[in-house]
């Protein structure tokens, strides 16, 4: 059985995931969004930043999203920071589908990461994502605009949110553009943790 298509992303309280400018990942705002992960032992195990680390719920739902993820898609542009940002051996560990109009051939990287360069829309991404997924699920990485995306096309059949106690006042809105006339929401799960709240909807058809 085919898994779900899902996202899962940090956001500030007033609504953005990320700055507007690439040059400003991993700058003040970006990392104070992301401060509740960094902490947390899977997180520092996968990446491979040493040993130590909490344990909680934080870091089971962070745990919880890798093992569940059987392949993940992304935009050119979140690949073109994280192509600059990433170790070698890049945190994934599943093939990674992402959505450009440059032709590459796939990516190899050590730890089972591979990256495929798709040429032919945001289904066919996810189709291809589907069969390497298998019965696990297939995540929406990001950015901002191929989430929406996914999520104006009817793709996504949830999402979470780790909502984060910062501001960000301008940036990366998640829902800059949504179709609210076709998009409706279902509560499956609210969790406050010590760092953030963690806020998980079904994705319906209005």
């Amino acid at each position: 059985m085919a898994g779900k298509v899902f996202f899962s992303v940090s956001m500030s309280l007033d609504g953005f995931i990320a700055p507007e400018s690439a040059g400003e990942l991993m700058g003040r705002q970006w990392m104070e969004l992301q401060a509740w992960v960094f902490p947390q032992r899977f997180f520092r195990e996968n990446l491979k930043l040493g040993e130590g680390g909490e344990e909680g719920r934080d870091n089971d739902i962070v745990r919880e999203t890798f093992e569940r993820t059987g392949a993940s898609v992304m935009g050119k542009r979140m690949f073109d920071a994280g192509e600059r940002m990433w170790p070698e051996e890049a945190p994934f560990h599943t093939p990674v589908f992402v959505v450009t109009h440059e032709k590459r051939d796939p990516w190899e990287r050590p730890g089972g990461t591979t990256f495929h360069f798709v040429n032919d829309g945001i289904e066919s991404a996810l189709d291809q994502a589907r069969q390497a997924a298998g019965d696990r699920d297939v995540r929406i990485a990001g950015g901002g605009a191929t989430i929406l995306e996914y999520v104006n096309a009817g793709l996504i059949d949830e999402f979470s949110i780790a909502l984060s106690p910062v501001l960000f006042g301008s940036g990366i809105r998640l829902f800059e553009g949504v179709d609210a006339a076709r998009v409706a929401l279902e509560p499956i799960r609210a969790e406050p943790s010590p760092r953030v709240t963690h806020l998980t909807y079904a994705v319906r058809e209005r």
